[in-house]
Formats: C-alpha cells, sequence, structure tokens
C-alpha cells in the first residue's frame, strides 16, 4: 500500500512538473555592475482582417532588479497604417478576472516606425516600448488571469481581449495569454 501510494504521488509530482512553464531568455547577462535578463517574446493577440494584421507581443525584463513589461505592436498591411505613439500619459490597464485593476506606466516616448516588405508588398509598423509594474500589482499579476488589456496611446485608447488559448496560424503555435504573468513572473525573479 505503502509502495502504491508512493508511485502516486510520484506519477503526481511528474505530471505537475512537465505542466510547469519553463522560462526561456533572449537575453541574460550579469556582470560586477549590471544584471539583465528578458524572456523571449510571447504572443498575447492577433488580429486578422483581409488586408491587415495586428500582433501584441509582451515580454519580462529584469534590469538590476527592477521589472519591465516590454510591450510590442506588429502591424502589417497593404494600405498605409496611421502611426502610434506612447508618451509620458501612456500606460497599460490590465482587468484581473478578480475585478482588480493593475497599471504599468509608459517608461519612455516613442512612435512606431513605417517600414516596406518589399516581398510580400506590405506596410509595416513596429511599436516597442516598456512599461513599469507598481509592487502591488506585481504580486496580484502572479495569481489572477487577465481578462482585458487596456491600452493608453498618445491619442487613442485601445481594448484588447485576453483569450484563455489563442491559436496562431501565423506562428503556428498554441498561446495563453490570459496566464501570461501567472506562467512567467517568476522568470523575473
Amino acid at each position: 500500500m505503502r509502495e502504491l501510494l508512493s508511485a502516486l504521488l510520484l506519477v503526481i509530482g511528474i505530471s505537475l512538473n512537465a505542466q510547469q512553464t519553463k522560462c526561456d531568455y533572449d537575453i541574460e547577462e550579469k556582470t560586477d555592475s549590471t544584471f539583465i535578463k528578458k524572456t523571449t517574446d510571447y504572443l498575447i493577440h492577433e488580429k486578422d482582417f483581409v488586408n491587415s494584421r495586428d500582433f501584441v507581443f509582451f515580454a519580462l525584463v529584469n534590469s538590476d532588479d527592477t521589472p519591465y513589461l516590454n510591450f510590442q505592436l506588429l502591424q502589417k498591411s497593404k494600405d498605409f497604417i496611421n502611426p502610434k505613439c506612447f508618451d509620458a500619459t501612456s500606460k497599460i490597464s490590465l482587468q484581473l478576472t478578480n475585478g482588480k485593476i493593475v497599471t504599468l506606466l509608459s517608461a519612455g516616448d516613442i512612435c512606431s516606425q513605417l517600414n516596406y516588405d518589399e516581398k510580400e508588398k506590405n506596410n509595416i509598423r513596429l511599436l516597442n516600448n516598456y512599461f513599469l509594474f507598481s509592487k502591488d500589482g506585481f504580486e496580484d499579476l502572479k495569481k489572477y488571469p487577465i481578462s482585458l488589456m487596456k491600452v493608453k496611446y498618445a491619442s487613442e485608447t485601445v481594448d484588447y481581449v485576453f483569450k484563455k488559448e489563442l491559436k496562431s496560424e501565423a506562428f503556428k503555435g498554441t498561446f495563453f495569454p490570459e496566464n501570461y504573468f501567472i506562467n512567467y513572473l517568476k522568470c523575473l525573479e
């Protein structure tokens, strides 16, 4: 009986361990004076229309024990794409499933740059910025899924509904946006 219980606990332990999210880093550097690590980009939102596609990616950054959210907006379209900018008043508000709202503040002013993909005949805009976590918000994000994200750009506010599961044709994978912070904030510690 004891052996059966031990075997059962071992199988459950292996199963739970297999379900844990692995921390993959694009950058992990430690010197005498600096410490920085950045997780790989993770697809949070995908919108696909006839002539245009929008993608939102998150990555987490720890720079000398200060955590940041790296927000990237990638837009592709056959038509002209209006620029989006972040300024000092920009922020990201995350609605958690427990009703709380966690706000992250912009760490800089920046606008998207327009490029042209000659091969696919697409206009491409990329907007990349960092956002600062609040202490209490950081702890709440570890515990509760996200249902909605409101991004205040310099000239407009856009809502992004988070899905439990996102199957991306463009990136050939399955992503779990609403649990992003639950799964990956541990990678900053």
